[in-house]
């Protein structure tokens, strides 16, 4: 049955009205594609006709939304998020979300997994965040890394990754080791740039506050009063990953992160992330996070991809 809802937004302020509608109302028209509503506006009065339950949804998500105008710029990217939240149902019930402090101000978790997984990074010396791509693993445990550097918990930040081809080879790529490695790397340093600034970054890096490096780089360390992320883990060998989870020193946290449905290893060789969840899983100050298709919160797309590959792959299994 169909219900009509009326708003009203207060205070009446002509930029924020063009900044929650979007350009050429891109913002209420995505909101429409993933609700069963129809939105219309005239000045600050919203018009909302659906079912009850879109309707009310869509009503108070159009009033979350103009309270972030009053701060913040929204994009496409900024509406999908606060509306996956109501699709999927994955914030807490109590509606808090957990904060993690950087000099550039807070970052907020989305949903129950992210607050679950910050809460156990914060707790646990060493964390596993496992799960498909775009749940915010590697981005959250970056977070977590500077607000602890900044609070002077530890004296430095090691960014890890396997240096894995994902199907092409690093021979045949132009430059030195470094320049062969440094693509690998990028999405650790976009993160860093995102909370630090770039400018800031390149200070820390060449003081060794941060240290961004290929895991084969880290035998025979032990790595003390650290922050310590292995990204992209699914494609450690059982060996490798034996020997990260051992370069642990005093005063140490370590967050591992990475997909066991993407392995470029070779089919004969094991992977470290799964074997590891096997070899560790009851011992009680290791904690797991597992993020699901729900979680993801790139593209919409990006989601219906993951879970059309993940029921594909359990069907052919």
């Amino acid at each position: 049955m169909k219900h009509t809802l009326t708003l009203t937004l207060s205070p009446e302020d002509n930029p924020r009205l063009a900044n929650l509608c979007g350009q050429l109302d891109e913002h209420l028209q995505l909101l429409e594609k993933y609700l069963p509503v129809r939105i219309s506006c005239r000045g600050f009065t919203f018009r909302i006709e659906g079912d009850e339950a879109a309707a009310q949804k869509t009503q108070a998500l159009l009033q979350k939304l103009y309270q972030i105008t009053e701060q913040q710029h929204l994009t496409p990217e900024k509406v999908f998020a606060v509306l996956q939240e109501q699709l999927n149902h994955e914030s807490n019930h109590d509606g808090t979300s957990t904060s993690i402090h950087t000099r550039r101000g807070p970052i907020k978790t989305r949903g129950r997994n992210q607050q679950l997984y910050v809460n156990r990074i914060q707790k646990y010396d060493l964390s596993f965040g496992i799960g498909p791509a775009g749940t915010g693993k590697t981005y959250l445990a970056v977070a977590c890394a500077v607000a602890a550097l900044e609070q002077d918990k530890v004296n430095r930040i090691i960014l890890v990754r396997p240096a894995l081809e994902a199907g092409e080879r690093l021979g045949f790529l132009p430059g030195d080791i470094s320049e062969k490695i440094d693509p690998y790397l990028r999405p650790l340093y976009d993160a860093l740039y995102e909370m630090l600034g770039a400018e800031k970054v390149m200070q820390c890096i060449a003081h060794n506050t941060i240290e961004i490096a290929p895991l084969a780089y880290m035998r025979g360390r032990t790595l003390n009063d650290a922050y310590i992320i292995l990204d992209e883990s699914q494609n450690t060998t059982i060996e490798q990953m034996k020997m990260f989870l051992t370069r642990m020193g005093f005063n140490s946290k370590c967050v591992i992160t990475g997909d066991a449905t993407q392995i470029d290893l070779p089919k004969a060789k094991g992977s470290g992330l799964v074997h590891a969840m096997q070899v560790l899983k009851d011992i009680e100050n290791i904690s797991f996070t597992f993020f699901e298709h729900a979680d993801v919160v790139r593209h919409p797309l990006v989601q219906q991809i993951v879970q059309a590959y993940h029921q594909y792959e359990n069907a052919h299994a």
